[in-house]
């Protein structure tokens, strides 16, 4: 629920998803749930301007455009110390017997989340994760035992590939996970043993927001009007 330039992380992630015609929302929480569902319960109020008599509090009009009017959200507590897995099982009976997508809840990316569902469908397993190549922190040196650099790389991509999440579920998931148990761990090993876990590679921009560093970049990106994430402000891919 932390902002970016005005809007909680979760709202921009949500905002990607409807910009490819995902409008039906599960909101896994477990800290201040209750931040999450009074944030969407008074979703109107908290994000117009409004006109209402003081004496008829039903009178009330929300001015400007409603361009969220057709999500649809559920928010549901699933306990203050559950693992990720166990969130997402707790979830199951909301979710339904029908393929979904689920990611994290403190990232934005400008994930084509149509050409993931597409890799997903196309391939035909259980679980399509999304993958990148992050960007080190820090510079990097080649510097040779006199002392000599040779070469400087500021924030150099790393070799390593990562799981940013964006995935795409069947419903047979559910049945690698476990209270107790988090996503990342033993399902997703296994899936990926059973011959049943696609990566989806996505090279565009990925940004965690864990820091207060990184809190700082987001909003300076969202105010400067170069948010790289904000692909529903762009022609729709």
């Amino acid at each position: 629920m932390v902002d970016i330039g005005g809007k909680p992380v979760l709202w921009h992630i949500m905002k990607l998803f409807s910009h490819h015609g995902h409008n039906e929302f599960v909101v896994l929480t477990g800290y201040k749930s209750e931040v999450v569902k009074e944030y969407f319960f008074n979703y109107q109020l908290n994000n117009h301007d409004i006109t209402l008599n003081l004496g008829d509090r039903q009178s009330v009009i929300f001015h400007g455009p409603e361009e969220e009017s057709d999500w649809k959200v559920s928010v549901i507590h699933t306990g203050l110390d559950a693992p990720t897995g166990e969130r997402l099982l707790r979830a199951r009976e909301h979710i339904g017997n029908e393929t979904f997508l689920c990611t994290y809840g403190d990232s934005v990316s400008d994930v084509n989340v149509s050409d993931l569902v597409r890799h997903h469908q196309n391939w035909g397993g259980v679980a399509t994760l999304t993958s990148t190549r992050p960007t080190g922190r820090f510079g990097v040196l080649d510097v040779s035992d006199d002392g000599v650099v040779h070469d400087f790389k500021e924030k150099p991509e790393l070799a390593d590939v990562i799981n940013i999440g964006y995935f795409v579920f069947e419903p047979t998931v559910f049945e690698y996970l476990n209270f107790g148990m988090a996503l990342e761990e033993a399902p997703l090993a296994n899936l990926a043993r059973s011959g049943e876990l696609s990566s989806y590679h996505h090279s565009g921009f990925w940004q965690p927001m864990d820091t207060y560093r990184e809190y700082k970049i987001l909003n300076s990106l969202w105010n400067s009007g170069e948010a790289p994430w904000a692909s529903w402000k762009r022609p729709h891919a």
